[in-house]
Order: structure tokens, then C-alpha cells, then sequence
């Protein structure tokens, strides 16, 4: 050791701890002063006179390897700098108090926690008060939020000293908050940190903290500015890919509780590799099991598998048992999803049908055991239903019982629901499911509890009380969008036992009844009421409600004679007829391209060809020559002959022939081009994500309205249709095709009209978009607009494909510009392809539909009457198209 005041030593000591000071602003030239120092220090090799800066310096070598995303080389370091100052306590205790983090987010936050102890009894001051801030980090990958915010409380007042870590304890105090649904606090924390940072030449951490913004609004329910805020947090993040994929990571579990499940996978499959690529392992498995969820969300049963078993292994390895069984979860519901076991099953397949209940009983237990005791309620419920379908009925009863006795109501009455059933009353189980989901939007009831969304043991009694008093933003049903619902299995069920009891009774409205029930849930409104027996629906016009139980595909039919219940067959084979309609339009439209290109003529606008003659003799086959080629117009035929014209289908509720029909589709028949059906063709359809609009009391014409229209670039025909489009109406003009200008058109018309290229993104709907001038428009966007047009026509390819993950909430453009004026308390309507069209097609079919229009009649019959005079298939009126405008 030296004596004390050695020059050499002191200035050794000095460069050391400025290196530690620079690994915040200027790592690299933090790691080449600490690796400077160490040369001078003898290091490696024994630390002799020179410990305790060699201590500090191997310090800011991990400090400034942990900003520039290697953990693992941090975690080395710090191990080295305990080692090299083992004669200087504090520099010991310095060195675990940066291990903290590290430790924690290499996967073992409990070890940490046990660092920061031993850290504790060598610090004090300003020091202490780091080691909160520290411990923090750790708390929260734990799930403690409640004592992250505390010792973040007590350390940022005794550091504004100390711009690094104020802006460190507000950042994570920030997160726990958010964690706690505190979201002004957050937002408040979040701002604070990012203007702290800023000031202090600290510009990765406000990074961190303006990438945390998406998060927090996605958690709130903010959808719109989530992305928005990702979009900018993203260019910010770029070149910090260890914090960029941080970042997507949790928007992408933001975006997951919202039901967002295609945006959220697209996400994490950029996140997890370039997460395993920074050794970020803390980060990696959590990543990985969010994928997992996605993809069994989305379907995708054996890439969840899969994924969560690589997952399980990696929390195993790290020690993280509390995470286990939220794995084995995935993996349990993968294989569910998998299992086939009817009653005839082979007698291999039902055993490993009842190992399987078996598994997902024990999985139910170790997660109520591990502090997730929402997730073990859902599972044990998973599980009963199970044994009832293998039969296994007293199993079931266990079960049940087991979660007729929680403590959340939606619980509760779910396990009171299926008890019924089992025991044949049907009406008291429809009672009881009804009970539950008017709990979930009851004050204090289950719509307020996420007890899933907090990590495990600590989510107690203070997080409740907590949440009572910070649930005012939560609870408002425009800021959640499409937060996720807990009554939807719930609905899901009611909606199934409505379908038994329709067997037995012939009672088709109650059918109806749970049917909306459920799509209202799915979009996080409350229930609708159950009219009274024997009251015929109000809605004008025909409704054909389709719903499914499995496979197996039901149509309401209601109307002026009431409702009526029919039997479609099979889902999945009307979902492959939709498939290969929409191919066979699809090519149609390709080759008629190639072939105008090859003659280098252009056709006709005002007439259009089709490419072959029909010669179908099927009834409605003639009405389909010159829109279709023969083998689209027999899929149609076929497809019309069991959705549609089947006995009782459009006649039983006492249509009125050539009458407006409304059709709610469900999955992937909202992608079916509905107006091309021969049933259907030339009557006024309108497709509706479901029935409120066609319930709702008609609306009154108010004059006039103002037409707006604009053409986006790379259309040759665009600029005049939008032309036409405003010389078509008495207030009909044009706007600028820019993104600032369209959202005020938005906000501002009756009409807007798009004459504009459109993606529709399959795998991520909210980020479809519209080509303009200076930009995309997303479907995102439109989240925010204050107001809707009653009607918007997107004259571009694609532009209305719809996607629903679940029924009710059908996305993309058409549905984003539907989902925004529905939460303003309107109704809207949307004309969109749903197939691609030609260019040349639109400007024919958009002329006459304006003129139509202009004339007074409704979107649906305008649409109906121009389709069917100029042969362009594709466009499909979305939402409430049965209401006319004023002439003018």
C-alpha cells in the first residue's frame, strides 16, 4: 500500500474516478482513461501500491462496458474491481453497488438484492442513496414496484448533485409507476428524467426515458400515441441496439395486453436476437416468452411451443422460478390447442388428453404458488373445461369449485356458469355468465384488476390498494382502445351455452343477444342489454349475424319477423371457399394488368371486361358475367349457396326482396368481397363489425354535406377522380394530399374521399397505411382524430382488408376510421376494395357512386347500383351504409 498522499497514487485515483464520471457521457474515451490507469497501476496482475485506483478504474471499465451494451464484460469487471480494492471497503461496497444492476439484468435480480446488503453496511450518503437506485432496477424486474418507489422516493432528494443518478431514480421510479398504473406520476417521472439528463449532457438516458414514453402509453391505452411516440423513440434509439430492442420489447407487451397481437410479434421478432446479440440475458428470456404469447395468440401453436419451452430453459438456468410456470403456460396451451380428442379418439390421444388436464392443474397450482394468481384462476378454468370435454367430470367439479371460491367476481361467476351447465340448467348458467361480465364494468370490479401485469409475491394487498385510487385514466374507455378484456372467455362461454340452448328451444334472439355481448366486450364496451322476450329487433333492413362454436358456423338472420337460427357446417371450409375467391380476384386483376401492358393500350374507363365469358348455369351465375371469370362465379355460387341462400337464411326474418342487408361477419369472412355473393348482388350490403349501427335509431339528413377528396401520388387517374369527386356535390372540393392536411380534412368533412395507393399489413393491421405526399398515413393515426366522416371512400388496393383477431374488433384502415368514430359515440361508413383494383377500374365505378350518392341515396345502395352498371368487383361498404345524405 502507499503512503498516504503519494503523488502518483492520488493523480492515479483522480483519473480513475473521472473515468467513472465520463462512462456516462463518453464511454470509449471512459474505457481508454481506465485502461490508462491500469497500465500505471501494474494491472493485471496483483494490484500492490496501486489497489484502490486500479478498483475504481476496472470500475469505469464496467460501467462504461455496460453503456455500450456488454453485460457480461460489466459483470467481469466489477468482479475484479471487488477483488482489486479487497483493503478499501468502500471502493468494495462501490463496486457491488454497480453489480446490482448488472447482476439483476443478467438474470439473477434476488442475487442483486444480496449484493446491495452487503453494499449497505460500507456506504452512506450520497452513496446510500445510489444504492436505492440501484436496488431499484432489481425490485422491479421482481415485481415490487410498490419498494422500487420507495427507495427511488428517498435517494432522488439527496442527489441533485448528482445528475446521473437523480435522472436514474426518476427513470426506474417512472417504470414502477407505470407498473402501478400510475400514469401521470410516470409521465411526470418520465419528463423530469429526460429534461434532468438533457441538461447534464446525458443523452442516453433521456433516450431511455422518451423510449419508455410508447410503453406508458400503450399501458394507458393510448394506441395512437404509443406509436407515435415509438416512431420517434425509435430514430432516437438508433445505434443503441441493446436499448432499442429494450424498448420494442416492452411496447411489444404493451401492445400484446392490447390485443395488438400481430404488431407486437413483429416487434419482438426483431427484439429477441438483437437482445441475445448485447448479452442482455435478463432481458432475453422475458423477451422470448412474450413472442411465445404472441404467437399463441395469433395461432400459432407449435412456433409458441416451441419458443416458450427455449424460454423455460433459459429462466431455468438463470434461477428465476417465479417466471416458471408462466412458461409452462404457454407451453400447456400450445399443446390444448393442438390436442385432438373428440369422443372417438384413439385411446393413446385420450390418455394424453388426461395428462394433459393433469398438467394444467399442477401448472394452475405453481402459479398461484409463484404470486400470479389471476393466470392460475384463467388456467384452473382452462383446465375444467378440458375435463368436461374428455368427460372427466368430477375432475371438472374440483376444479370449479376450487375457483368458485376467488375472490374476483368475473372468477367466480365464470366457475358458477359452467357449473350450471354441467348440471343442464342452461338458463341459470346464461344468468350467472350475464352477472360476470357486468361485474367486470361495475365500479371496483374486474375491469380495474390486472393482476397479471405485475410480477409475482409482491403484487399484495399494498398494489390493490394502490390501484383503488389511481384508476380514473384506466377506466376510461377511450384511453384503453383495445386493452385487453377479462370477460371475453366469459362472453365466449355465454355465447356457446346461448347456442345450446337454441337447440333446444329454437330461441335464435338470445343467440343474437350473446353474440353482441360478446363483440362488445372484445372492444372493451359494456354489455349491451337483452331486449325483452318476444320484442322483434329494431334495426331496418335484414341483419345476417354469423357466429361459430369451434368449427362449426351459425347465421342469425333477424328482421321484421324476428330472428332465426341456421346451421352453416363448417368454418374452416367457408374460410378456404373466402381464400380462393379472393386469390381468384386477385389474379383476375394481375393478368388484366399484363395483358393492357403488353398491348400497351389502356382500357376504357367508362366500360370494363371482364377477362373470359361465364357459362355457369347455377342460379345467380348470369348476374355475375362481365365481373368475374367462370371459376370465381362457381366458388361465389357455392359459397352463396351455404352462407346465404340456404333455406331460411334471407327469409325467414321477412326481408324485403332487394332490401338493405347488414352482414357481421365472423374471422376471416370479413375478408370475403360480400356484394359479389349472387344472393346479394345489386342490394344495398353493408359489413359491420357488429350489429349496434343496424340497431341504432336512424339519423335525420342535415343538409348537404361537405365533400372533401384528394389524390395521393403514383395514381394516373387519381387527380381526376378527386376532381370529379368535388364537381359531384354542391359542397364538394379538394385538399392537399399531405398528412397534416388530410387529418384536418378528416376532422373536418362528412365526405372524404381517398384516391390514394393503400397497404393493408396482414400480420400488423394498425400499421396499414395510406401513400400521400410527404408521407404515410397510418391506420394508427387515426386513433386520435377527434372526429370521423360519416363516410370515407378509399379508393386504393386492399385499403378495407380486414383483420380480426377476434370478432368485434376488426382493424385495419377501414376499421381504424370505424373503432375512432365509434369511441366518439358515432356511426360511420367505410368504401373500400378488399381485393386489388385496377388503377383504371376505380374511376368508372367512383364516378357513378358519386353521382348516386349526390342524388340522396345511401352509401350501401349507391355502391350496390354502380358495382353491378360497370362490372368493378372488390369494394365493400363497411359500417353503417344503409343512411343516405341529403341531395346536393
Amino acid at each position: 500500500m502507499t503512503s498516504p498522499g503519494d503523488p502518483l497514487d492520488m493523480d492515479l485515483l483522480d483519473r480513475a474516478e473521472a473515468a467513472v464520471r465520463l462512462s456516462a457521457t463518453d464511454p470509449q474515451l471512459a474505457l481508454a482513461e481506465a485502461r490508462a490507469v491500469l497500465d500505471l497501476a501494474g494491472w493485471p496482475g496483483p494490484a500492490g501500491a496501486y489497489g484502490e485506483a486500479a478498483s475504481v478504474a476496472l470500475r469505469a471499465t464496467a460501467l462504461a462496458a455496460r453503456e455500450l451494451g456488454d453485460l457480461e464484460l460489466a459483470g467481469e469487471r466489477l468482479e475484479e474491481a471487488i477483488a482489486a480494492g479487497r483493503e478499501f471497503p468502500r471502493r468494495v461496497a462501490q463496486a457491488r453497488m454497480s453489480l446490482v444492476t448488472v447482476r439483476a439484468q443478467l438474470g439473477d435480480p434476488e442475487g442483486g438484492l444480496r449484493l446491495a446488503e452487503l453494499a449497505e453496511r460500507d456506504l452512506s450518503g450520497a452513496d446510500l442513496a445510489r444504492l436505492g437506485v440501484q436496488r431499484s432496477v432489481a425490485l422491479i424486474l421482481l415485481g415490487r414496484h410498490e419498494e422500487a418507489v420507495r427507495h427511488c422516493d428517498r435517494a432522488i432528494g439527496l442527489l441533485d448533485d448528482d445528475p446521473r443518478f437523480r435522472a436514474g431514480g426518476l427513470l426506474n421510479r417512472g417504470l414502477a409507476h407505470t407498473y402501478l398504473e400510475r400514469y401521470g406520476e410516470a409521465e411526470a417521472d418520465l419528463a423530469e428524467c429526460a429534461r434532468v439528463a438533457r441538461s447534464a449532457g446525458l443523452d442516453h438516458v433521456a433516450m431511455l426515458a422518451e423510449g419508455n414514453l410508447p410503453f406508458l402509453a400503450a399501458r394507458r391505452g393510448d394506441i395512437a400515441a404509443a406509436f407515435a411516440r415509438y416512431r420517434a423513440a425509435e430514430t432516437t434509439l438508433f445505434g443503441f441496439p441493446e436499448r432499442l430492442a429494450v424498448m420494442r420489447t416492452d411496447f411489444a407487451e404493451a401492445l400484446l395486453a392490447a390485443r395488438l397481437t400481430g404488431e407486437a410479434r413483429t416487434l419482438l421478432e426483431q427484439a429477441v436476437p438483437e437482445l441475445a446479440a448485447a448479452g442482455a440475458q435478463a432481458a432475453v428470456p422475458g423477451a422470448r416468452l412474450l413472442l411465445a404469447q404472441a404467437a399463441l395468440l395469433a395461432g400459432d401453436a407449435a412456433l409458441a411451443a416451441s419458443t416458450a419451452r427455449t424460454a423455460l430453459a433459459e429462466l431455468d438456468a438463470q434461477g428465476r422460478t417465479a417466471w416458471l410456470p408462466l412458461a409452462r403456460e404457454v407451453v400447456l396451451r400450445a399443446r390444448l390447442a393442438e390436442a385432438s380428442t373428440p369422443p372417438a379418439a384413439p385411446a393413446h390421444e385420450a390418455a394424453g388428453a388426461e395428462s394433459l388436464v393433469t398438467d394444467l392443474i399442477t401448472c394452475a397450482d405453481a402459479l398461484a404458488a409463484c404470486g400470479w394468481p389471476g393466470a392460475s384462476a384463467a388456467l384452473r378454468l382452462t383446465a375444467a373445461a378440458a375435463a368436461v370435454r374428455l368427460g372427466a367430470i368430477t375432475h371438472a367439479r374440483t376444479q370449479l369449485d376450487r375457483a368458485a371460491a376467488a375472490t374476483r367476481p368475473l372468477v367466480r361467476w365464470h366457475a358458477v356458469a359452467m357449473r350450471h351447465r354441467l348440471d343442464g340448467d342452461l338458463d341459470r348458467a346464461l344468468e350467472a355468465a350475464a352477472r360476470g361480465i357486468e361485474a367486470v364494468h361495475a365500479p371496483g370490479g374486474d375491469a380495474n384488476r390486472r393482476d397479471g401485469d405485475a410480477g409475482p409475491r409482491e403484487r399484495g394487498a399494498a398494489r390493490d390498494m394502490a390501484q383503488d385510487t389511481a384508476r380514473d385514466a384506466a377506466q376510461d374507455a377511450e384511453l384503453r382502445v383495445h386493452a385487453a378484456r377479462p370477460a371475453e372467455d366469459l362472453a365466449a362461454l355465454g355465447l356457446e351455452i346461448a347456442l345450446d340452448r337454441a337447440r333446444r328451444t329454437g330461441d335464435a334472439r338470445t343467440v343474437l343477444d350473446w353474440a353482441e355481448r360478446w363483440r362488445a366486450v372484445v372492444r372493451g364496451a359494456p354489455a349491451p342489454a337483452s331486449a325483452p322476450p318476444g320484442v322483434p329487433p329494431a334495426g331496418s333492413g335484414l341483419l345476417v349475424e354469423f357466429v361459430r362454436r369451434g368449427d362449426d358456423l351459425f347465421a342469425v338472420t333477424a328482421g321484421a319477423r324476428g330472428c332465426a337460427l341456421r346451421s352453416l357446417g363448417s368454418y374452416q371450409a367457408a374460410v378456404e371457399a373466402t381464400v380462393r375467391i379472393r386469390y381468384g380476384l386477385r389474379r383476375r386483376a394481375m393478368l388484366d394488368t399484363l395483358r393492357d401492358t403488353s398491348r400497351d393500350t389502356l382500357r376504357d374507363p367508362g366500360h370494363v371486361t371482364a377477362p373470359e365469358t361465364l357459362r355457369d348455369t347455377s342460379p345467380g351465375a348470369d348476374a355475375l358475367s362481365g365481373a368475374v371469370d367462370e371459376g370465381i362465379a362457381r366458388e361465389l355460387c357455392a359459397l352463396d349457396h351455404v352462407l346465404l341462400s340456404g333455406p331460411g337464411t334471407l327469409t325467414s326474418a321477412g326481408s324485403t326482396p332487394g332490401g338493405p342487408v347488414t352482414v357481421v361477419p365472423t374471422g376471416a369472412l370479413c375478408t370475403l368481397p360480400w356484394p359479389l355473393l349472387p344472393s346479394l348482388r345489386g342490394r344495398p350490403v353493408s359489413v359491420a363489425a357488429d350489429a349496434t349501427a343496424w340497431l341504432a335509431p336512424r339519423r335525420g339528413s342535415a343538409g348537404a354535406p361537405l365533400v372533401l377528396s384528394l389524390a395521393g401520388p403514383g395514381l394516373d387517374h387519381a387527380a381526376a377522380e378527386a376532381d370529379m369527386v368535388a364537381a359531384a356535390h354542391a359542397r364538394g372540393r379538394r385538399v392537399g394530399a399531405t398528412r397534416t392536411e388530410v387529418l384536418r380534412a378528416i376532422e373536418r368533412a362528412d365526405v372524404l374521399h381517398v384516391a390514394a395507393h393503400g397497404m393493408f399489413s396482414p400480420r400488423g393491421p394498425m400499421l396499414s397505411q395510406i401513400t400521400l405526399d410527404d408521407g404515410p398515413l397510418m391506420a394508427y393515426d387515426l386513433l386520435a382524430a377527434r372526429r370521423i366522416p360519416r363516410l370515407v371512400v378509399l379508393s386504393a388496393c386492399d385499403a378495407g382488408m380486414a383483420h380480426a383477431p377476434v370478432d368485434g374488433a376488426a382493424l385495419g384502415l377501414a376499421g381504424a376510421f370505424l373503432d375512432s368514430a365509434a369511441r366518439n359515440g358515432d356511426a360511420a361508413c367505410v368504401v373500400a376494395g378488399v381485393v386489388p383494383v385496377r388503377d383504371d377500374e376505380a374511376p368508372a365505378l367512383m364516378t357513378l357512386f358519386h353521382t348516386l350518392l349526390a342524388e340522396g341515396r345511401s352509401p350501401a345502395e349507391a355502391l350496390a347500383r354502380a358495382a353491378e352498371k360497370t362490372a368493378v368487383p372488390g369494394f365493400v361498404c363497411f359500417g353503417a351504409g344503409d343512411e343516405p345524405f341529403a341531395a346536393g
